[in-house]
């Protein structure tokens, strides 16, 4: 059975420099959240993920401890990614508060578009997976999500200060919600190979 959580196979060769190494790391990690994003994680395979960089399988262990290293790198690295894309949008203090977190949704719908709707969120196509994870997967998976939260929630807030937004609700409160309903409309943006579900959600989400 060749996926993640195959036996281990004999080492190979190593990269020839550290430079090398390093390089090939990133392109199998980038690899991995290709992968991932789409397939998640009981579908993706080591041949997979190797295959389009032309490491022989008996290698990946010189660049990764063991496949569960590798997938909590490829987290760490959406993870990066993702809140680079946040911080793109709702700390641009050119637009007011809630057109920043519009301007979050409309370029995250572009990137599933670009894809063809086939990529989704790798948190979210990880979590359905949860009840055959390793453990420790599942608490990086929760503080990923407490950190979006967070910077969320201080866009909020600045939208509560500005009246922008009622009061009624904690910032921190709404930003869980809006995890929340982000991942099932991501999921259904996939399902309808469509950006109605992730416009729709925002505009029903910022009109209470």
């Amino acid at each position: 059975m060749d996926n993640l959580t195959a036996e281990k196979p004999r080492r190979g060769r190593p990269a020839k420099s550290p430079e090398q190494l390093r390089a090939m790391r990133s392109t199998l990690i980038r690899r991995g959240m290709e992968l991932l994003t789409e397939r998640g994680y009981s579908a993706t395979g080591i041949d997979a993920i190797l295959k389009p960089t032309g490491v022989p399988k008996g290698s990946f262990y010189y660049y990764f401890e063991s496949k569960d290293a590798f997938v909590a790198e490829v987290i760490d690295a959406y993870a990066a990614f993702f809140a680079s894309l946040l911080d793109k949008h709702l700390l641009d203090a050119r637009h007011p508060p809630l057109e920043r977190i519009l301007k979050f949704v409309e370029a995250a719908a572009a990137g599933m578009a670009r894809y063809e709707f086939r990529r989704g969120c790798l948190l979210g196509n990880l979590g359905q997976e949860v009840s055959t994870l390793p453990e420790p997967f599942r608490f990086q998976i929760e503080t990923v999500f407490a950190d979006w939260e967070a910077r969320l929630a201080q866009c909020l807030q600045e939208a509560q200060q500005l009246g922008q937004l009622s009061n009624h609700t904690a910032p921190t409160t709404l930003a869980y919600l809006f995890w929340i309903g982000w991942e099932g409309a991501v999921l259904r943006a996939k399902l309808e190979r469509t950006d109605r579900p992730l416009k729709l959600f925002a505009r029903a989400f910022l009109a209470n």
